[in-house]
């Protein structure tokens, strides 16, 4: 059974409307205001978050906080519902990079429902290779998501900084990391993730617009599994990625 945590002021009509068709769906059902402590007190990993937005819940920027973070730890979609103007508040503290659906009012239940389910059972957390993308860049990741998630979990983080927060807790099988970005750049990331023990070993490919020989060069010199552009087409960028796996099941197969 799935949980689904449903964060909302109220407990409404249509939000006891949605926690019954979730649980006609098999799931288990959160209903919880968004208040920090409260959502902290349920230590389960949640498939999805659906917030409810309105203007009261569009004003608690510590919890909106508290929950993107936690989607990022727990690798967990999160969805929203609301007035358009309510939306577009909540994602403000909340990238809209990390909302794969939205969903304005008015709301059919049933069909919004179904939505969530189909997407957590497409793209939710099994047995698909885990892959962190890292860039500073909503478009890039939102591009790189939709070549990716047919046949990879892939996490999104918009820094670099986000990426080595996610890293202490969650072990991708493979980073696509971007090589220009403010604040942490591609290089210092890398050096962090390779000095530190428990994740030193996990895999980098760089996925970076600098495709001049001195750039190349300088990243190489780090020594990650691989270096792609931005500017390939998709589908090599995709077929790289595959190659990289089946690289890594062949050597695995073989010892």
């Amino acid at each position: 059974m799935h949980n689904i945590m449903i964060v909302a002021e109220t407990q409404s009509y249509i939000i006891m409307s949605l926690k019954k068709r979730f649980e006609e769906l098999s799931y288990e059902v959160l209903l919880v205001k968004a208040d920090m402590d409260a959502i902290s007190r349920f230590k389960n990993s949640n498939a999805a978050i659906l917030i409810y937005a309105d203007e009261q819940l569009a004003g608690q920027q510590q919890a909106l906080n508290y929950i993107k973070d936690r989607a990022v730890e727990d690798d967990t979609s999160i969805f929203i519902m609301g007035d358009p103007d309510d939306i577009w508040a909540v994602e403000k503290l909340i990238p809209k990079h990390m909302v794969p659906i939205e969903f304005k009012r008015p709301i059919n239940v049933a069909e919004a429902g179904t939505e969530i389910d189909n997407y957590v059972k497409k793209y939710g957390k099994h047995n698909k290779k885990k892959i962190l993308v890292v860039d500073d860049s909503g478009a890039m990741l939102r591009s790189v998501k939709g070549w990716l998630e047919d046949h990879y979990q892939v996490i999104l983080a918009n820094s670099g900084m986000m990426a080595i927060k996610y890293l202490t807790l969650n072990r991708p099988d493979l980073v696509l990391l971007d090589y220009e970005m403010p604040v942490c750049d591609g290089k210092q990331v890398l050096e962090m993730i390779r000095t530190e023990t428990e994740f030193a070993d996990i895999p980098v490919i760089f996925l970076t617009s600098k495709g001049d020989k001195e750039s190349v060069l300088e990243v190489m010199a780090l020594k990650p599994e691989g270096y792609l552009l931005k500017t390939m087409p998709p589908a090599d960028i995709i077929h790289a990625v595959d190659e990289f796996f089946e690289r890594r099941k062949a050597i695995s197969s073989m010892n």
